[in-house]
């Protein structure tokens, strides 16, 4: 019987009230989910310990060591807060200040917690309220607000968020909370984390100092939100472990026509440089109420497969959604119909690329060209498994080994990588040996299968990468 394919673009998942139960989550992961978000904008403490528990005994129970990514709010700008709607009408005169100005007489003051928006923004300048539904537009600058016109009329919540567009803002890369938040997903053996509002490189940096002091290994997804981010684009990917396209305040901040743009150029620097890329918000949006995806839903998963980003990502779908488990089903639907019809070509090679990744890619061309065959890497820190991923090797499945069951979950998110915790043997051979017994009982591969293995052999004192190609030993004598 022929075995069937692996999906392999990832897929995650944010747990919220419509996800979190047990039950659901053992749904999740059946269905296909390789990660699971926690949105820190929306929990607390208790809530963390208790789902990422949750999560790490679903995974157990599945026999798949998902990973769990806390997705650390970030500094952002908001309004202050309002015991009751503000209507706001077309061509209204408003003003929007720091937290502390006072009221002008006849005109309503909108506060923010951001005291420099004052001296960010000129005439002309754009504020845009609560993803954009509400656009104000300024027409003079005063010692402590800034005179606004309503161009896109609304009703004004309590700390609804604030986007400029176009305007660098002065902020810290990690709140108080954030630090908190932080330290408490390293406490819980939180494997990603996702840092929003990413600026520069040096915003990562702070990051990786955080967890440093931690004691975390985990790894930092850079979250892509505004035009500066954007600038820095290459920087940001060298400093950071991954990248996510948060096209929600992405599309705010920069002109939304460029957003597909900036979406590919961000997926393919990804793949040049070897690191996982998310695609994320948006993307099954109308199935938060409704059982079917739309047919443009439908297209803008396929086009995000077809660039080959590593994982897509569902949040409102699975967090409050009335469907989570059949979101995932959905977009495991589409991204498994995408790959099959890829054509077989890797990634172009680097001009200067390794001996090392020169080995990999030759084990990638041997395994395309036995049949998409299966690779089977050993690996003490997921870098051998990332620069495979990277090549996208279509239709090749990637099985990765490594002792420390926090590398092997942190490798859930690399393209086409199925990772297993294995403690490894003294020689290579039996560790060989194990891993394909392992693969075989687990139905992974069949008996007599060939598989294309990436190890290293020692002879005398040095250390020698080679590829080896093997058959799974057969099923053990019954009895």
């Amino acid at each position: 019987m022929a075995k069937a394919l692996p999906r392999q673009t990832k897929i995650i998942a944010t747990l919220g009230p419509a996800s979190e139960s047990p039950e659901t989550l053992d749904a999740l992961l059946q269905a296909g989910v390789d990660v699971v978000r926690l949105n820190m904008a929306h929990a607390d403490e208790a809530w963390v310990r208790t789902v990422t528990a949750r999560v790490r005994e679903a995974g157990d129970k599945a026999g798949r060591p998902v990973a769990v990514m806390m997705d650390v709010k970030g500094p952002e700008i908001r309004t202050g807060a309002r015991a009751t709607p503000l209507p706001l009408a077309v061509g209204q005169a408003v003003d929007v200040s720091g937290p502390d100005a006072a009221p002008a007489e006849g005109v309503e003051l909108i506060p923010t917690n951001y005291p420099p928006i004052v001296g960010a923004l000129g005439a002309g300048g754009l504020v845009l309220v609560d993803n954009g539904l509400i656009q104000l537009r300024v027409t003079a600058r005063r010692k402590d607000r800034l005179r606004c016109a309503v161009e896109q009329p609304g009703t004004l919540g309590s700390r609804r968020h604030i986007n400029l567009p176009g305007v660098k803002v002065e902020l810290p890369a990690l709140t108080d909370k954030d630090r908190r938040d932080v330290a408490l997903g390293c406490s819980v053996g939180v494997d990603l984390f996702a840092l929003s509002f990413v600026r520069e490189a040096a915003d990562v940096a702070a990051l990786r100092a955080l967890l440093q002091e931690h004691g975390s290994r985990a790894g930092i997804v850079a979250k892509i939100e505004d035009q500066s981010a954007v600038d820095q684009l290459g920087s940001i990917i060298t400093e950071s472990d991954g990248l996510m396209v948060a096209r929600g305040d992405l599309g705010i901040e920069i002109p939304y026509e460029t957003l597909p743009l900036v979406q590919r150029r961000a997926v393919a620097l990804c793949q040049a440089a070897r690191k996982p890329v998310i695609v994320a918000t948006h993307m099954l949006e109308s199935m938060i109420s409704n059982p079917v995806p739309t047919r443009a839903e439908v297209s803008d998963i396929a086009n995000a497969v077809a660039e080959s980003t590593d994982a897509l990502m569902l949040s409102g779908e699975t967090t409050t959604g009335k469907h989570p488990v059949k979101c995932v089903e959905v977009m495991s639907r589409i991204a498994a119909a995408v790959e099959r019809d890829r054509p077989p070509a890797m990634t172009p090679e680097p001009a200067a690329d390794t001996p090392k990744a020169k080995l990999l890619r030759a084990a990638a061309t041997l395994a395309g060209d036995l049949g998409n065959a299966g690779i089977v890497v050993f690996t003490r820190n997921g870098d051998l498994p990332r620069v495979l991923a990277s090549m996208r090797a279509a239709g090749c499945p990637i099985h990765a080994f490594a002792e420390e069951a926090v590398i092997a979950r942190r490798m859930r998110l690399l393209w086409g990588v199925e990772p297993h915790v294995l403690a490894f043997r003294e020689g290579a051979e039996a560790t060989i040996e194990a891993a394909l017994s392992r693969l075989r009982d687990r139905g992974l591969c069949l008996p007599g299968e060939l598989m294309v293995i990436v190890t290293n052999v020692i002879l005398g004192e040095g250390i020698i990468d080679s590829i080896q190609l093997r058959s799974v030993p057969p099923l053990p004598a019954a009895g």
